[in-house]
């Protein structure tokens, strides 16, 4: 039996380096060494949140939801302690906690499932934590407010190259307030970003796979997150690289390089045309293109290929349809079918005048009036609210998500619901007033204009009661006087130089719109805790386009001029599981409207809309209301401008679409169309090797092969064989061409961008 001067000194001093047993009616642990500085008490914010932290007890999925769990609420992630002591501490009348017999306390018992627990046993009585929580109560619950707080954490190594299959224990230091620090790797949280390439375990243990390229491992404690880089190279010397065009090359092809990982060739004229009017002007080259394109010996022809597309009018029309859908130009009911026209036409002008990302979004910002004179202001009619209006500018422009903080601390990033309202503040003075009746309204039904309502701009904490004032996510705004539209303050911080957000958060997205992946992944979820595969890439982009004006057609120009853009789809030996490191193209599907289009322009047929002239693209539609008029946008997933994510957006395949392709009676009518080309080419007097050309230079930009000639000849001969001379040889040529048409829009190499 140990005796009680050596337990009491065990209870209240620091920690020896030896273990020390202690033993509690009957009950007894090993105590093991915890971090270097621990205080000789152990108190509430620092040693305590840590542990119910780790072991999650304060998740979302136990205690830590909206509503606690079985009686018991703790705050999510343990952002609120003080509330956590009182709920611990105080609520049901005390009996979690019980300092005279701290092993009997129910906090404790539940933990190690010693009482019955829905979330089972979460603690080893003979563990360190369960030493540390058993200590707390001992001394009598101790808050220490006053304990310095955690400024920030260190991931040890920062980075590290693997071999595949490698291990590496990283370590996890916390720095405080008052110039201490401890090791904290035991109660820290990891999680790998890409669990395809690494993963890791409880204890910071990381174990790279055989996928090369660059990944992370997310740490966090207390409200605070690093990143551990890991590198997985390939292996393979590389001698030789392609020359570079631009900076895009010199950051991608230098990584690749470290990588050990070659890049694919460069893709064909054909590939190139193609790939190049799908991304830019949203349609397939014609036929005249692709001729003049491929017989055009000039070494400049991509690049003066590319200027001509951003000079077109289908460039802002196509562009227009992308931010239209962002900006939820949405019509809810008849009477927006106007305002909706006016914004989708002041997106598309923008876009033709080529007006600078910051001025464009400067005047969304701060749109005020009637639709009329200003269109941006149809933006503010999709949410009147504040907060919503804040979301969607936070995530649009700065690439940030904050919906989480609006209840609770933000679970990845370090973002609070103060920093939330004190956001959503810039909008809390923006009304709406109805035309001609002077009253300040809601309704949602009548056409009204947006105004700057005089007065103090302020959003109230309902759960302190507190008046939070405009704070540009942490950064200090100054006042602003009742007269002061706070939109104005807010447009300059955001399209500032020096804001590390905006120009980041616009690259990124078009960065994705053209290599199919995001350098972060979402497009708009920039965080810490979510890294960039290329951080100098993505630091180069947005600098050069703030250096250049915020300028986007430069910006286009830059992306596809580059070499890494036109790389081939197809994969050699080394590169076939790259996933982040573009050392090919990555193709994508055609997205609902260019299909559409794509279709028409094949089959030689025209969609029509309602309410629209003859003509009109699918990519020129102004809102999301003719979605409901035609069902294969609907199955392609044209977005329905419900939200400001592009993931409203869908890009996979589907059973429905597969069955719309071949069976739907929208693309017979297409394909049977008495003016379509199927009808044209059966009456056409022309050699069927010129015709089946034809068809694969306007499907697919680029020559029939040999045996694909061979098979399309012979399967209209063997259509065609035996009819009578005349019509019915026509008709079933006819029947013929509209088979060959329907296999090619089939086809993955048609209705993907490769």
């Amino acid at each position: 039996m140990i005796c009680q001067p050596i337990l009491r000194f065990a209870a209240t001093c620091c920690w020896p380096a030896i273990v020390a047993l202690s033993v509690f009616g009957g009950h007894s642990f090993a105590v093991g060494e915890p971090p270097e500085h621990s205080p000789k008490v152990i108190h509430f914010y620092n040693d305590v949140v840590p542990v119910l932290t780790k072991y999650g007890c304060n998740s979302g999925e136990c205690h830590g939801r909206a509503g606690g769990q079985n009686g018991f609420k703790l705050s999510l992630l343990g952002y609120e302690p003080d509330e956590d002591y009182q709920h611990i501490v105080t609520q049901s009348r005390g009996r979690r906690v019980n300092p005279a017999a701290s092993h009997h306390s129910l906090l404790l018992r539940k933990a190690t499932n010693e009482v019955p627990h829905f979330g089972g046993k979460r603690l080893d009585p003979d563990s360190i934590d369960y030493a540390t929580l058993e200590q707390w109560i001992r001394q009598g619950l101790p808050l220490a407010a006053s304990q310095p707080s955690i400024q920030r954490i260190e991931v040890s190594p920062p980075a590290n190259l693997h071999a595949k299959h490698a291990t590496q224990q990283i370590n996890v230091q916390a720095f405080y307030s008052d110039g201490s620090t401890r090791d904290v790797t035991h109660l820290a949280l990891f999680d790998p970003v890409d669990p395809v390439m690494a993963d890791v375990n409880e204890t910071g243990l990381v174990t790279a796979f055989d996928v090369p390229g660059d990944t992370a491992i997310t740490v966090r404690y207390q409200g605070q997150a690093s990143i551990y880089r890991a590198r997985i190279p390939m292996g393979h010397p590389l001698t030789q690289l392609p020359e570079a065009k631009n900076f895009v090359d010199t950051h991608v092809l230098g990584k690749l390089q470290s990588l050990g990982m070659p890049p694919s060739d460069r893709c064909d004229d054909s590939t190139f045309l193609r790939r190049v009017s799908l991304d830019i002007v949203g349609r397939l080259p014609s036929l005249e293109e692709i001729e003049q394109f491929l017989a055009d010996p000039s070494d400049t022809k991509r690049d003066e290929t590319i200027d001509r597309l951003l000079d077109s009018d289908e460039y802002a029309e196509f562009f227009a349809n992308k931010w239209s859908g962002l900006l939820r130009n949405r019509r809810e009911n008849a009477s927006y079918e106007r305002g909706c026209v006016l914004f989708h036409q002041w997106i598309r002008d923008s876009f033709a005048a080529n007006l600078p990302y910051d001025r464009f979004v400067r005047q969304l910002l701060t749109a005020s009036g009637d639709l009329t004179h200003s269109p941006a202001v149809a933006w503010y009619r999709s949410f009147k609210e504040p907060h919503l209006q804040m979301e969607d500018t936070a995530q649009l422009f700065l690439g940030t998500r904050l919906q989480c903080a609006q209840c609770h601390h933000h679970l990845f990033e370090k973002w609070s619901q103060e920093d939330y309202l004190s956001l959503a503040a810039f909008f809390s003075q923006v009304t709406h007033k109805k035309i001609g009746t002077g009253r300040y309204t809601a309704d949602n039904t009548a056409e009204d204009i947006v105004v700057h309502k005089r007065g103090e701009a302020h959003m109230m904490n309902t759960r302190t009661n507190e008046r939070i004032t405009p704070v540009a996510l942490g950064t200090q705004v100054g006042p602003i006087s009742p007269d002061e539209d706070p939109r104005h303050v807010l447009a300059d911080w955001m399209t500032d130089a020096a804001n590390p957000l905006f120009a980041k958060a616009l690259v990124n997205r078009y960065w994705k719109h053209f290599l199919n992946r995001g350098i972060v992944e979402p497009e708009d979820d920039l965080r810490d805790s979510n890294p960039p595969t290329n951080p100098e890439l993505l630091d180069a982009l947005a600098n050069d386009f703030i250096a250049h004006g915020y300028d986007l057609k430069h910006l286009v120009r830059t992306i596809t001029q580059s070499h890494v853009y036109q790389l081939s789809s197809l994969p050699n030996e080394a590169n076939a599981k790259d996933q982040t490191n573009y050392a090919k193209y990555y193709p994508k599907r055609m997205m609902a409207e260019v299909l559409l289009d794509s279709v028409d322009t094949l089959c030689g047929s025209q969609s029509g809309f309602r309410g629209l002239p003859s003509g009109t693209r699918a990519v020129s539609l102004p809102d999301n209301s003719f979605n409901q008029g035609s069902a294969f946008l609907a199955v392609f997933g044209r977005p329905d401008s419900a939200s400001a994510c592009e993931c409203e957006r869908s890009m996979g395949a589907s059973l429905s679409q597969n069955l719309h392709l071949m069976n739907a009676d929208e693309i017979q009518s297409k394909l049977s169309n008495n003016t379509g080309r199927a009808a044209t080419w059966a009456k056409d007097p022309r050699d069927n090797d010129a015709k089946i050309r034809e068809m694969y230079l306007v499907a697919l930009s680029r020559e029939p092969t040999t045996a694909e000639l061979t098979n399309a000849n012979s399967y209209i001969q063997l259509v065609t064989t035996g009819k009578s001379p005349g019509d019915e040889v026509t008709k079933a040529a006819r029947q013929a061409w509209e088979d060959l048409l329907w296999a090619m829009i089939n086809t993955k190499e048609f209705l993907f961008h490769h």
